[in-house]
């Protein structure tokens, strides 16, 4: 079955080249040439995965992929750039990018990545449907929500599989490796950075209740005390 890709590159001959490379692989991609045509589309649109250009005119990738994430917080994204500035992959990881690849990239490269994204998106989503009780909270792995009294908390897929992860590993000291490799896929350093991040939002999230704590291990990982 055919996956729909949204492709915002400003460079003509290269984005057709990539287009032309990833249908071969059981991809749809539907190219934009700019961040502001790349938002028309997406209105217009369901897509199972985005692909980026940092660098476009009228709207960059970084600002595109705010405005997509507020219309749908879940679908993943990948940033392509050809700068190297660890401030910009850091930009790009928080905003809560799927990957960062920076050009020139060989094209098996980012098929393989966009497979490995989707397989975790699927396994995310692919939870049986039963709400799952985590202290005050009333959690729920499909409808991808966060209950507490009448206060709804929509959360992405990633965050999903992250807090299933804690959550069936709870009051376990984990290693921050075995969390990357099993919600990223990875743990190099900028996935690192990312998962800071969203251990951020978990904490938010969960901070109406005094009894859950998601404490950090010095030199270690996390434990998720319920």
């Amino acid at each position: 079955m055919s996956r729909k890709v949204l492709l915002a590159e400003d460079d003509y001959d290269f984005a057709m080249i990539l287009k032309q490379y990833i249908e071969l692989h059981d991809f749809e991609i539907i190219w934009a040439r700019d961040g502001e045509e790349a938002l028309e589309l997406f209105q217009k649109g369901v897509y199972s995965i985005c692909i980026f250009d940092v660098m476009m005119p009228k709207i960059d990738g970084f600002t595109l992929a705010e405005k997509i994430i507020k219309i749908n917080p879940e679908v993943p994204f990948v940033f392509l750039t050809a700068k190297k500035l660890k401030e910009d992959k850091l930009i790009g990881l928080k905003l809560g990018a799927d990957d960062y690849i920076v050009k020139p990239f060989e094209a098996d490269e980012l098929v393989l990545r966009l497979n490995n994204i989707l397989k975790r998106s699927e396994k995310s989503t692919s939870f049986a449907a039963a709400e799952i009780a985590i202290g005050k909270y009333t959690f729920n792995p499909q409808r991808l929500e966060l209950v507490l009294d009448d206060q709804l908390q929509r959360l992405t897929e990633k965050e999903v599989a992250l807090v299933l992860f804690l959550y069936n590993n709870k009051n376990r000291v984990l290693k921050r490796e075995a969390i990357l490799k099993a919600v990223w896929g990875t743990d190099d350093f900028f996935s690192g950075r990312s998962m800071d991040v969203f251990i951020s939002r978990l904490r938010k999230y969960f901070k109406n209740d005094d009894q859950i704590e998601i404490k950090s291990i010095r030199h270690i990982g996390l434990e998720f005390r319920l």
